[in-house]
C-alpha cells in the first residue's frame, strides 16, 4: 500500500472531495474534511468497476 494519499486532478480547491491511496489489491478512500475519522477500503476490482460506471454515465 502506498502511504501517499492523493486527490483527483479534477477536484476543485473547495475541500469537498475525497482522497485515495491504493495498491494492486485494494483502494482506501477518505473524506478530505474529516481525515481523522477513518477511511473505507474497497477491493481494487470493485473500485475500478465503480469508476467505469461513473465514466459511462457522463458520456
Amino acid at each position: 500500500m502506498t502511504s501517499e494519499w492523493r486527490k483527483s486532478t479534477y477536484s476543485d480547491t473547495g475541500g469537498q472531495c475525497v482522497e485515495c491511496r491504493s495498491n494492486e489489491r485494494r483502494v482506501d478512500v477518505r473524506d478530505t474534511q474529516n481525515r481523522g475519522t477513518g477511511y473505507l477500503t474497497f477491493p481494487a476490482s470493485e473500485w475500478s468497476a465503480f469508476l467505469r460506471d461513473i465514466q459511462d454515465e457522463q458520456l
